[in-house]
Formats: C-alpha cells, structure tokens, sequence
C-alpha cells in the first residue's frame, strides 16, 4: 500500500469509527424524534448543551473540563424537564413551541457569555462544526461505552419508549417523556462537545427523515438510516480532507443537501405530469 494512502486512512480512521457511533444512537432517536413531531428539539436540547459548555468556560473550566461536561449536562436536564412538562399543556401550549423558545433563548445566553470568554468565536466556531477529525482514542471510548449503555436501555424499555413517543402512556406519559428527554439530553450533551451542534442534528434528523420518505416497513427502516449515515459520512470526509475543509461543515452539507435534491427532483418530476 501506497504509504501517503497508508497515512490518510490511519489518520481518518478513528473520526471514522466516530461517525459509525454517532450514526448508530442517532439514527434511532431520529425515529422517535419524527414521531413525536418535535424536529427542533435536537437542535434546542444541543443549543442548551453548548451554553453549558460556554457557562463553564465563563466559570474558569477548560472546555474538556468534567466539570465543563457537568455543568453542560445539568443545563440539558433542566432543559429535559422543562420539554416533559411542556407536553402536558398542548392544548393550550404547543410543545414545538416551546422548543423553539429554549433554543432561541440558549443561542442568545451563548452569545452573550462568550462574548466575555477569550476566543469567543472559536468557541462558538468549535460548538457549531465540532473537532471531529481531532478525536482522541479515550474520547470515542467514553462515548461508544456511553452510548452503548443508552441503547441497551432504550432496548429493554423498547415498549414504553414507543409508547410514549405515540403519546399512549396514560398517567406515565409524563414520566416516561423525561426518561426520553433525559436520555436523550445525556447523548446530545456528550455528542456536541465532539461533533457541534450541526452535525448532531444532521445525523439525527436526514437518516431517519429520508427512511420515512422512501420505506413503508418498519424493519428496514433503521438499517437503511445507517447505511445512509455511513455513505454520507465517508463522502463528507473524504471531501474534507481532500479540499482541506472543516470536516463537520463538510459532513452536515452532504447529509443536508440530499432531502433537499430529492424534494426538488420529485417536484419537478410532478410538474411534468
């Protein structure tokens, strides 16, 4: 093997590796996303991630800071709580509203606190677009571990989560909402402070919408979201490395402009008829 190709897989294989994980928790939070028709709650959710990672900063923590990481996720808790309660006043409050509100709010509070932090916009820069090709081993570690133990959860209570997405829990609905949002706030907060706020939305919302564009059945469905993910993934990459570009960006265009080709390219062709 050319020894140049030798250098550019080796240095591209644990960002990688790191886009298998993020595709393979996300794509299955991305289906229970959808149905609970609460799009922006992944954006919202790292958006509030992101402040508490700024909130540390201001504080006097450095960004890879456990302290950092748990300040950010008691930001996403509280965020959590405040999304399974809102569900409980639909009728008079739309829960997506809400939502919105929590991410506009979380942006500003960003802002502010970074403009008081030294190298404010590369903060800003790093939580948006993430550092996913300067991922280290321990990094991808913790995460597939973590990871691996939400998705052995959300594998036993399979039921009740599904449930709950559909809104037929009964007297347990806002209960199992927070388990949700909580476990679903504890992959969120650990996959922005690597990936941005971006890229997680990308990995969790084009998968899983394009799956439901073009499959009926349920059990292929999923596997087709992470082969999706895992195609996208090498091309933006790819495309990174070989233009020298930021990989998230690059990544986040390529999942990003596909639903956007198929809406125009099945438009067009319903003009024609």
């Amino acid at each position: 093997m050319d020894s140049s190709l030798f250098e550019v897989l080796s240095f591209l294989s644990l960002p990688f590796m790191l886009c298998l994980v993020l595709a393979g928790i996300h794509c299955h939070l991305g289906f229970h996303v959808l149905k609970r028709s609460v799009i922006f709650v992944d954006l919202s959710l790292a958006q509030v991630a992101a402040f508490g990672t700024a909130l540390a900063l201001l504080l006097g923590y450095e960004y890879d800071d456990n302290a950092s990481y748990l300040i950010s996720l008691v930001a996403t808790f509280a965020a959590a709580t405040l999304f399974a309660l809102a569900r409980k006043m639909e009728d008079r409050l739309p829960q997506e509203a809400i939502i919105a509100i929590t991410y506009a709010l979380g942006s500003a509070a960003l802002i502010l606190i970074l403009d008081n932090v030294a190298h404010g916009s590369e903060h800003i820069k790093s939580m948006l677009i993430g550092k996913i090709l300067w991922v280290q081993w321990h990094e991808l570690s913790k995460i597939l571990i973590l990871y691996s133990i939400v998705a052995v959860i959300f594998y036993i209570f399979r039921k009740q989560f599904k449930s709950a997405s559909e809104g037929s829990m009964g007297a347990k609905q806002w209960l199992w909402d927070f388990a949700f949002y909580a476990l679903f706030g504890i992959v969120i907060t650990s996959s922005v402070r690597i990936a941005g706020v971006l890229q997680v939305f990308a990995y969790l919302i084009v998968p899983s919408t394009l799956a439901n564009m073009m499959l009926k059945k349920e059990s292929q469905k999923l596997p087709f979201a992470w082969g999706l993910a895992f195609i996208l993934s090498t091309t933006g990459m790819i495309w990174s490395y070989m233009s020298d570009l930021p990989s998230g960006a690059a990544i986040v265009v390529c999942f990003s402009i596909v639903p956007v080709l198929l809406v125009l390219v099945r438009a067009i062709g319903g003009f024609k008829h």
